[in-house]
């Protein structure tokens, strides 16, 4: 049952992420400008919750060795990620809707020649290039003590992380991208559940 919560916690954001997608604008223009700065606000605080599918099986460390500084280096990516990718959220989903939706009737943006989005789009790659790192951590801290079972997950993590640096949540690619996420940290919190008992150590 403490799986099951854990599973549940873990892929709540992808998959709110996921739901978002399928109605995020594909151009920004000051027809979908109101949509999109209004979307962007209600993500805010739901892209950075990305990073729980790995804090869940990294609870309670770091553990003494190599393990342990795999842990501070996934918690450091993760708390990177926040960061960054809030940055992407605010600049170029929030401000970069924001000025649009205020230009004149005829005006529009591309989403690459923009100079806020370009901005948030640097900011997001650091932002996802950081998430990688720590799934890559987080599966080197898991590693020593659940061995083989925790690498699916992280094969499909990985796969996402690499699918998000251009994705976003944008549908196609960006939805399957969060479901992607939602399955890895799923196969990843199973990975890492106990097999065992704790046992008491002197």
């Amino acid at each position: 049952m403490l799986t099951i919560r854990k599973i549940a916690l873990a892929t709540a954001a992808p998959l709110v992420l996921a739901a978002a997608g399928l109605t995020h604008p594909h151009g920004l223009f000051r027809s979908t400008a109101s949509h999109w700065t209004g979307m962007h606000i209600a993500l805010l605080p739901v892209f950075p919750l990305l990073t729980v599918g790995l804090l869940i099986p990294l609870w309670h460390r770091p553990r003494p060795g190599l393990a342990g500084v795999a842990t501070v280096v996934a918690w450091a990516g993760a708390f990177g990620y926040a960061v960054f990718y809030t940055g992407l959220d605010a600049i170029a989903g929030i401000a970069a809707g924001t000025a649009v939706g205020h230009v004149g009737p005829t005006a529009s943006i591309g989403p690459v020649k923009h100079p806020l989005y370009d901005t948030g789009e640097l900011l997001g790659h650091v932002g996802v290039y950081a998430l990688i790192g720590a799934v890559a951590a987080t599966a080197a801290a898991l590693f020593p003590k659940h061995g083989v079972r925790i690498l699916p997950g992280t094969a499909v993590l990985l796969g996402a992380g690499w699918s998000f640096v251009d994705s976003h949540i944008f549908w196609p690619r960006g939805v399957w991208t969060m479901v992607a996420f939602a399955l890895g940290f799923a196969l990843l919190a199973w990975g890492a559940a106990d097999n065992e008992p704790h046992r008491h150590r002197p």
